[in-house]
């Protein structure tokens, strides 16, 4: 399977990215974009979108580049910095790049911008590869 077939597999039985409201908008080997948009029960009390949202989000950027070679692979360490509030009907784009590629590891960046092309957070994360084909789990 080419790395878009692969990534779709994934997105087809990834509930929780549908739920979301992702959608894939360039898959690459070991790299994605896509886009999420901001609904009103991804709004916090304080009038802005949950933390655990945009983290969500970037989790799910990290899951597509890092799994659509066909190689299972799980987050091993993330984190995150929040830069710029993000607001209902704001529409998120999130590209993550592989940085680092070892034998059982990887470590890509995620980028999360608004639809104004503003930074709102940055995001690193470490994946470990386990060992099987995303196709036999």
């Amino acid at each position: 399977m080419t790395a878009r077939e692969t990534a779709d597999y994934i997105f087809s039985k990834d509930q929780f990215s549908q739920w979301l409201g992702i959608e894939l908008l360039d898959i690459k080997d070991n790299y994605c974009l896509i886009k999420m948009p901001i609904k009103s029960e991804m709004i916090n009390g304080l009038g802005t979108v949950h933390g655990g949202v945009t983290f969500a989000f970037a989790d799910s950027a990290l899951a597509f580049s890092s799994n659509n070679n066909g190689d299972a692979a799980v987050a091993l360490n993330c984190f995150i910095s929040f830069s710029k509030a993000v607001r209902e009907g704001d529409i998120l784009v999130a590209e993550s790049v592989l940085l680092t590629d070892t034998r059982k590891t990887a470590v890509y960046d995620i980028i999360i911008t608004n639809q104004d092309d503003e930074v709102v957070a940055g995001f690193r994360g470490t994946v470990y590869k386990i060992g099987k084909k995303v196709t036999e789990l």
